[in-house]
């Protein structure tokens, strides 16, 4: 496999490169962090390169485990895993609930939950934050809200730092260290235009290939419209449903005098289908406190296990729908991931 491409931020798009992620994957093992930026060119992730990962270790056949139960809940292969949060009517998030509270249904048919638990787990996170022009007198504190998320999270989350602007850039590989992260987001680059849809794709990708932990999460920061990703919203959407794909929280600093509807409308759709949040500050002072708010969400969800009814390996793409009702519980709400392509690698780009 071919190591990185180190020509720093001026590498152009080329056939052939579509993840972030040659960690030399021939040496099986992650490479220390650099003190450069590494740019990857891409393509249309209509049809995506496929790379290899690593070797894993030999395991079960029908069940996966980490070697640390904390980081890592022992999960059945043919199982499907949500995680979910609960708000009430006063958008405040149910921590209170059982098992019997919940009704899961996959294409509208209901379905046996076998596993089911409400802890705070860790979770692998890509920080991705738009790097272009516009962006220049905002890094700062936006940079500063991100280290209040990793300071807010569970302290044994792995995190790496995802810039982009026409390209996309992973600065800082997978760590809980606070200073290599800060190094990895003052990597201010603020110039060119914004390839959105691209970055995340790229970025989730990662996460799934050479995230150490079950449960995933991208978190997003831009201030404007995609103008630069060869990805549609439709292409990088239907990849963000494959299976065990993250959930993407976003925060869209759009501004009060252009009100680009299409940017904040594309955000919003990548974060409920994945089972995230959007967020579209007033002011930029109000970022760091929605970086902690995003903390208090992932830590605070359920886990929910089910084995559909229909095989997965008949793919297509399913629909997901979560009910929950308690006594003493008003209405509440159920926010999850909305459906999942089934059947493997590859089953996003096949499906519908």
């Amino acid at each position: 496999m071919p190591g990185w491409d180190t020509t720093l931020r001026s590498s152009k798009r080329t056939a052939g490169a579509f993840l972030l992620l040659t960690i030399l994957a021939c040496a099986g093992t992650q490479a220390p962090a650099s003190a450069q930026s590494t740019a990857v060119p891409s393509e249309s992730k209509a049809a995506p390169t496929q790379t290899t990962a690593p070797p894993a270790p030999a395991q079960d056949n029908s069940k996966t485990q980490s070697r640390d139960d904390n980081l890592i809940i022992r999960e059945d292969v043919d199982e499907v895993l949500l995680h979910a949060s609960v708000i009430d009517s006063r958008q405040h998030i149910v921590t209170d609930l059982d098992k019997n509270a919940f009704t899961v249904f996959e294409d509208g048919k209901p379905q046996t939950i076998v596993h089911f638990h409400l802890e705070d787990i860790p979770v692998s996170m890509a920080i991705v934050i738009d790097n272009s022009g516009s962006m220049r007198e905002k890094r700062n504190k936006v940079n500063q809200a991100a280290l209040n998320l990793v300071r807010s999270s569970n302290p044994k989350d792995e995190v790496c730092i995802v810039n982009f602007n026409d390209e996309y850039y992973l600065d800082q590989e997978f760590t809980n260290d606070l200073l290599r992260l800060k190094e990895a987001l003052e990597k201010i680059n603020a110039s060119g235009g914004t390839a959105l849809y691209e970055a995340v794709v790229a970025s989730s990708e990662y996460l799934k290939t050479y995230g150490r932990l079950e449960k995933k999460v991208l978190f997003v920061v831009t201030d404007g419209e995609d103008n630069a990703s060869l990805e549609t919203l439709e292409q990088a959407v239907k990849q963000l449903q494959g299976e065990n794909e993250p959930a993407v929280y976003a925060i869209g600093i759009l501004g009060e005098e252009e009100h680009p509807k299409r940017a904040r409308r594309a955000l919003e759709i990548m974060a409920e289908r994945t089972g995230g949040l959007a967020f579209f500050p007033k002011t930029l002072d109000e970022v760091d406190e929605i970086s902690r708010t995003v903390a208090h969400d992932i830590r605070n969800q359920y886990t929910i296990g089910y084995k559909p009814t229909s095989p997965r390996s008949a793919g297509g793409f399913r629909t997901v729908h979560v009910e929950a009702k308690a006594k003493n519980h008003g209405k509440m709400t159920v926010r999850t991931k909305s459906g999942y392509y089934a059947g493997g690698p590859g089953a996003a780009s096949r499906g519908k």
